[in-house]
């Protein structure tokens, strides 16, 4: 249950549509579903507007189709699975209705909402290479409800390809900036943009690059202001974040 559905039942209370009884067994007072294996967070978009999501990596397939379940049984319209294999994509798919993509790993089950954050997220790469962490961040986005553009490949070895796509850069609400190597695309951004710049440091790069604790370490220290970074290759954590900015 949603806020706003959760509206529309006090309402009918109120109204005498339905009696406080049935508004409580519908609610359900049951914070959490014990499967044994996981305790699925039943209330959380009652509590923060986004429902729980299955991190699908290190989980075998059979707990993945066994949370999906228990969030279908609560009337979960969309429900979205990150650092899944192809394997247990295909296991979940014999059972229930599953979108995959197997470039972001993520996993969508019921239907897309309609997009009504605020404005537009971008979401730019450096790199190719930094696209299955842009997609991940991309379509996590989308899942709640935004409009997403994407600029790949616009890192600082050319930057006449960013330039290209400055009136989109101007007129973002929120921008993903996701980098491998030393990272420096968040900064760029970060000195043209003036909505939230988050930045994604990958783990692409050379030896150096340590599995992108460098990019990390030169987001962290960007001199653009309004700069914010989350962990490694964390895209997910980025379009949640993006889509809360966005609804705000």
């Amino acid at each position: 249950m949603n806020k706003e559905e959760l509206n529309n039942l006090l309402e009918n209370v109120a109204s005498g549509a339905i009696s406080p009884k049935e508004a409580a067994d519908s609610i359900k007072l049951e914070s959490f579903k014990d499967l044994g294996f996981a305790k699925v967070d039943t209330n959380r978009e009652l509590r923060q507007g986004m429902s729980e999501v299955i991190y699908g990596k290190s989980k075998t397939k059979e707990q993945i189709a066994g949370i999906v379940g228990a969030m279908l049984e609560e009337k979960e319209k969309t429900i979205l699975i990150t650092r899944m294999s192809r394997e247990a994509a295909d296991y979940v798919a014999q059972q229930y209705n599953l979108n995959y993509d197997e470039l972001s790993q993520i996993g969508i089950i019921g239907d897309m909402p309609e997009k009504n954050g605020k404005g537009r997220i971008v979401v730019a790469t450096g790199g190719t290479s930094d696209i299955p962490v842009a997609e991940e961040a991309a379509r996590t986005a989308e899942v709640y409800g935004n409009e997403v553009v994407r600029l790949y490949d616009v890192g600082v070895a050319g930057m006449h390809r960013l330039m290209n796509h400055i009136d989109a850069i101007m007129n973002a609400r929120v921008i993903i900036a996701i980098a491998g190597m030393e990272g420096a695309l968040a900064s760029v951004i970060g000195g043209m943009a003036d909505c939230p710049v988050i930045a994604v440091p990958t783990s692409v790069g050379y030896g150096a690059n340590f599995g992108g604790l460098s990019a990390l370490l030169s987001m962290l220290n960007s001199c653009a202001s309004g700069v914010s970074v989350v962990n490694i290759d964390n895209g997910f954590g980025a379009g949640y974040l993006a889509s809360m900015i966005n609804h705000m």
